[in-house]
């Protein structure tokens, strides 16, 4: 029988995912940390745990969870450690993602009452919460929720109640949803002047002011709307970029690592394959850098996602590597762009130079909205968004397989390089037949960059071909084979590398593709080619033995690509016997 499935993908309650003995990775040691400030930002890009990290803190502070301290934090690192602070607040908390925005200003401000304003309620009057504080409390305004956080701040200052502890949840998503819709005139009336908005955090930046607020805690995806609010709140602290906090949110690579240890202890058959699938995490959900000497991290919600699959599978690799929920950011470079050009630039320099060049002082300066769609901004607000990190300290690159693939669909998109299946499924069904790799390479050759307008030639480069090809790949053999790109290696960096996924009948085939590009004006000499140049076959030779070593019951198969441009396509194998 089955194992019940211990991996907490889409859980977000940390008293659940406690009490009912899911996976936890602890990051309670930030908790001391946080208590030096009064109003801190936390921003991170979506499905990195931030909801999780809010109830976290909830439950620790909230004085009505002082029972269950033991059984919530016990064998934390906070519950050897406590801060003194725990369990001392009443603790308000509201999750701004699920505010409904609008098309105009009256019903936003509608909405945003509906949704705070059941929670202000909820906290002074349900017996289950805070009501034993509020006996005889009366709300004057019970449909403005500014007003009615007024008079609960009002009542608490007067009779010397323990504070509150406000978190907010995401404090950014309705604004950034107006962004992504062009609302661009409806985001300012929100962010601006006397709007509800900023009332709200007025009457917070009071309430910290005079001590009847302890904390007010925010996450959030983008700087931009706190900047915008910043003659109304500027108490706040963006903590994003002090080194303390870089791993708050996200897997390190000892986090991940136990993860997985766990993950193939209880749910895999085999119990013998960590190298092979931390490869394959490594290639697809690694790679985050939030400061330019920080140690990558792991997006913790799509490792999960993966784990989670993987525990269903009971031990197989899950054909769909990338939450789908991640292809709606296509939407941020759509509206950050705003024209073809722009966008098309942008790509080029991900897709073909690998790279953006970034300035540090950007990165950690405030930014409006208006600043955010300059195109200088671009890699800033890319880096906030999760679809570019830091490659140093003065260029960004894509951080993995995942956001390689996203931008691909948009740069196919663009050059409206549509999924033919006519065009290519049959040659990947012959290949899952006969196993040759020669049919695949002419067929892209062919079917992808012939496609492709002649002026693009003057720009791609090895690289892109290295991305076009594996996303093409991977489209139709995803069930088949993991991948991984300028995977390193002893002996250097492989170009292209194709393992078989355990379970299937391509297990242990693993295949490596050296890839040479030349422009056009070389094609006659690639044409004349009467086998791969001996240098070229010795380096793709050299990464199939580092493979041997680290995957010994892989079956290794090497070969040397050469493309020049659009006119020309040689394919060898040369698989050392």
């Amino acid at each position: 029988m089955q194992a019940s499935i211990t991996i907490p993908y889409a859980i977000a309650d940390y008293a659940i995912l406690r009490e009912k003995g899911y996976y936890y990775v602890d990051k309670t040691r930030y908790i001391p940390l946080l208590e030096r400030y009064s109003a801190p930002v936390f921003l991170r890009p979506r499905r990195f745990g931030k909801s999780l990290l809010v109830s976290t803190l909830a439950h620790y502070y909230d004085l009505n969870a002082a029972g269950r301290f033991g059984s919530l934090f016990g064998d934390t690192y906070i519950g050897s450690h406590p801060t003194g602070e725990q369990n001392r607040y009443m603790v308000m908390r509201f999750d701004f993602s699920k505010m409904a925005v609008a098309d105009d200003l009256g019903r936003m401000e509608k909405n945003f009452n509906n949704l705070l304003g059941p929670v202000i309620r909820e906290c002074v009057e349900s017996p289950m919460r805070y009501a034993r504080f509020f006996d005889k409390f009366v709300f004057n305004d019970r449909q403005t929720a500014s007003n009615m956080l007024a008079e609960v701040i009002n009542w608490i200052n007067n009779r010397d109640l323990p504070p509150l502890y406000i978190l907010i949840d995401e404090y950014d998503n309705f604004t950034n949803q107006l962004l992504t819709g062009f609302k661009d005139s409806l985001y300012e009336q929100a962010t601006t002047g006397d709007s509800f908005l900023r009332t709200f955090f007025k009457v917070i930046k009071s309430g910290i002011g005079e001590g009847s607020i302890r904390t007010c805690f925010c996450t959030g995806v983008l700087p931009v709307t706190m900047d915008d609010l910043t003659s109304g709140y500027n108490i706040a602290e963006i903590l994003t970029l002090k080194p303390e906090f870089v791993d708050m949110l996200g897997f390190t690579h000892e986090e991940a690592a136990a993860y997985l240890r766990y993950v193939l202890q209880k749910y895999d058959r085999q119990n013998s394959r960590f190298e092979e699938i931390w490869t394959l995490l490594l290639n697809n959900y690694d790679g985050y850098r939030f400061l330019p000497d920080a140690a990558p991290l792991f997006n913790s919600t799509i490792l999960t996602y993966f784990f989670k699959n993987f525990a269903e599978l009971q031990g197989e690799i899950p054909q769909e590597l990338v939450d789908e929920n991640l292809r709606t950011d296509i939407g941020w470079l759509r509206r950050l762009t705003v024209t073809q050009e722009n966008a098309k630039e942008m790509l080029n320099a991900l897709l073909i130079d690998n790279e953006l060049m970034y300035s540090q002082a950007d990165l950690r300066s405030k930014f409006s909205k208006r600043k955010f769609f300059e195109k200088r901004f671009y890699p800033v607000s890319l880096y906030y968004l999760g679809m570019t990190t830091l490659k140093s300290s003065y260029k960004m690159t894509l951080p993995n397989l995942t956001m390689r693939s996203i931008y691909m669909d948009y740069y196919n998109e663009l050059y409206q390089l549509h999924d033919d299946a006519n065009r290519y499924a049959p040659v990947y069904e012959q290949f899952t037949e006969d196993g040759r790799l020669e049919p695949l390479a002419m067929n892209y050759f062919k079917e992808y960059l012939g496609m492709l307008p002649i002026q693009v030639f003057d720009k791609i480069n090895e690289n892109f071909v290295r991305c076009s090809f594996f996303e093409l790949m991977s489209r139709y053999l995803s069930q088949c084979y993991t991948f991984a790109l300028e995977m390193n290696l002893p002996s250097g960096r492989a170009d292209l590398v194709m393992t078989g996924i355990p379970g299937t009948a391509f297990h242990n085939d693993c295949r490596v593709v050296e890839v040479k590009y030349f422009k056009s004006k070389d094609a006659t000499a690639v044409e004349a080619l009467a086998a791969p140049r001996p240098a070229d076959v010795e380096q793709a030779n050299g990464y199939a033995r580092d493979l041997h070593v680290l995957f010994p019951r892989y079956r290794l198969r090497s070969y040397v690509m050469y493309v020049a441009a659009n006119k020309a396509c040689r394919i060898w194998e040369c698989t050392q016997q």
